[in-house]
Parts: C-alpha cells; sequence; structure tokens
C-alpha cells in the first residue's frame, strides 16, 4: 500500500476512535479532530509543500493519549512514522 494512502487510512482510524471513545474530554477530542483535519489537509498537498510541524504535532499527541488511551496512542505512533516514510 502507497505511503499516502496508508496515512488517509491512518487518520480515518483517528475518527474512528473518536467515535469509540466518546468519553474522551472535549479538549482531547477537539485536539484530534484538528488533527486528523490537518492530517487531511496535508494529503491534499504536494510533498515538497507539507509542513513538517506535522509530526511533532502527531508526536505530541501521541505522549498526551499514552496513558490514558494507548490504543489512540498507537495509532499516532504509527502515523509519525508513516509520515517520515513519506518525508515530512
Amino acid at each position: 500500500m502507497p505511503d499516502r494512502e496508508k496515512l488517509q487510512q491512518q487518520a480515518d482510524i483517528v475518527r474512528e476512535q473518536l467515535e469509540k471513545h466518546p468519553e474522551l474530554p472535549l479538549e482531547k477530542r477537539e485536539a484530534l479532530e484538528k488533527l486528523a483535519a490537518k492530517l487531511e489537509f496535508q494529503l491534499e498537498l504536494e510533498p515538497a509543500t507539507q509542513s513538517p510541524s506535522i509530526s511533532d504535532d502527531v508526536t505530541r499527541a501521541a505522549a498526551e493519549f499514552d496513558a490514558e488511551h494507548p490504543v489512540i496512542a498507537g495509532v499516532l505512533r504509527n502515523i509519525v512514522n508513516t509520515l517520515g516514510s513519506i518525508g515530512i
């Protein structure tokens, strides 16, 4: 599977996790929604115009979710790996 397709699939998984975890505090839910939207926006850009800060944002989010929501943190770490493999 090409990396960009894999990244889209992982962004979809983030959205699914939001649906599966309605108990997430509003602040964390909004942060994940913004992150998913940012990922989807990045997918529309050409690789040369993509911002490397998205990797930092996803890494920070993974650290925030690590203790209470390890599944979400794992998905976010997979996204960081995929971003790295496509040069972001």
